[in-house]
């Protein structure tokens, strides 16, 4: 693991070595491997830089009393736009000395008017030509987004940070593929995967609740905050199947109505733990009102809370299917381009698994895990009503998962 390194590292590394041309944000859910991103290029490039990590104090410095003395105790520091702009104009000296400097903030989602204040203070760099590189990191994506394209406007490039997917679990960590569709792409997990029940507190107690409590609830306005935490359970109970608000609704106490849960959803999935995936239906008013199809984004959120062992999980031939189903699920939206939309199709008793549609294209996708039943006749019968430009087969009898979970969802258009 020591060695392995993610795409996003070879790509923050190019930009740090062009002249500072726009801000640099990494954004992406929680435990996927953003700080250990900035490091690794850090390490590579031949640049003096300076990491500040918003959430965590300046110093930890504690002195443990003798009879003369008491305990000392140094409060964090506050973190506004006055420690902002502080740690920049110090990052510019030091850019100007050493003619260039790479300035990172991670967690900078958690200073307040952190994008009007960085607005400025970027502005005014390019104003002077400052050779000062500066890259933002956050685990809130839905507010990370918000704030650029809000006040950032033009002024920064993303490198979009997903969760593991399964070629890069096999080469850091010698994952299979039923280790993967099990356990997920957590590389913070690893160490508990032998310990179920650590592991199965690290992923809800270390990953879900955090990132549910403070990246959503302590950052976005949310009426109904026991709602949505207990939408994502029954998200993840139902993953790889369409349910409807209605009966999301029967499910969910004080549930409101099926825009809140349309709401919480996209939050949800912003956060990087769990999508309603629409109909596709050729038309967006019919999309945006069908009952979506939930979908972990990493299946570990799936089994986590499930009850299930690794050994029972595999047994359980149902259950498995779901987990294979939402493997392919959640690679697919973890890979999707901007211009990529997925969806899946049911018309009556036929059915197609998932849909990717980029612009007037298609492409229709059926996952056959060996658990589950297969449609009657539904690629048939979704080639016969939208002609799509190509149809796979996933799984038995088809393209390998091994194959399939090694290439973003674009690659199937590129290829058509």
């Amino acid at each position: 693991m020591a060695s392995f390194q993610r795409p996003q590292v070879a790509t923050l590394y190019s930009r740090l070595a062009e002249p500072p041309r726009q801000l640099i944000a990494l954004f992406g859910p929680r435990q996927t491997g953003k700080t250990t991103i900035v490091r690794q290029a850090l390490r590579q490039i031949d640049l003096g830089s300076r990491y500040l990590a918003v959430d965590e104090p300046d110093s930890t410095e504690f002195r443990v009393p003798s009879a003369a003395t008491e305990a000392t105790f140094l409060a964090p520091q506050v973190r506004d736009a006055e420690w902002l702009v502080r740690h920049w104009e110090e990052a510019r000296r030091e850019a100007e000395q050493l003619g260039g400097f790479v300035l990172v903030f991670d967690e900078i989602q958690k200073v307040p008017q952190w994008s009007e204040t960085i607005k400025g203070l970027w502005d005014a760099d390019r104003a002077r030509d400052w050779p000062l590189h500066v890259v933002i990191l956050g685990s809130a994506p839905l507010l990370m987004q918000s704030g650029l394209s809000e006040s950032l406007a033009g002024r920064f490039e993303s490198i979009r940070v997903t969760h593991w997917s399964f070629d890069e679990m096999s080469a850091a960590f010698d994952f299979d593929l039923p280790h993967y569709f099990y356990f997920g792409g957590y590389p913070g997990a690893i160490p508990f995967v032998r310990d179920p029940d650590r592991w199965r507190n690290y992923i809800l107690g270390a990953l879900v609740d955090p990132n549910i409590e403070r990246d959503l609830l302590a950052m976005t306005r949310v009426d109904k905050p026991a709602l949505l935490k207990r939408l994502f359970e029954l998200g993840a109970v139902y993953s790889g199947q369409i349910l409807s608000y209605t009966k999301m609704l029967g499910q969910l106490q004080d549930a409101g109505n099926t825009t809140t849960l349309a709401r919480y959803l996209d939050l949800l999935a912003s956060a990087g733990l769990l999508a309603g995936v629409p109909k596709y239906a050729g038309r967006v008013h019919r999309v945006r009102s069908s009952s979506p199809k939930l979908n972990v984004l990493n299946t570990a959120l799936m089994t986590a809370g499930s009850g299930y062992s690794f050994a029972e999980a595999q047994a359980d031939r149902s259950f498995w299917g779901r987990i294979v189903e939402s493997a392919v699920g959640a690679h697919l939206l973890n890979t999707t381009a901007s211009d990529i939309r997925l969806h899946y199709w049911r018309d009556g008793t036929h059915e197609v698994d998932f849909v990717l549609q980029r612009g007037a294209r298609i492409v229709a996708i059926e996952v056959k895990s060996g658990a589950k039943r297969m449609p009657l006749g539904g690629m048939d019968e979704f080639e016969r009503c939208f002609s799509p430009c190509r149809s796979l087969l996933v799984g038995e009898g088809g393209i390998p998962l091994n194959e399939f979970l090694t290439v973003p969802a674009h690659y199937w258009f590129e290829e058509a």
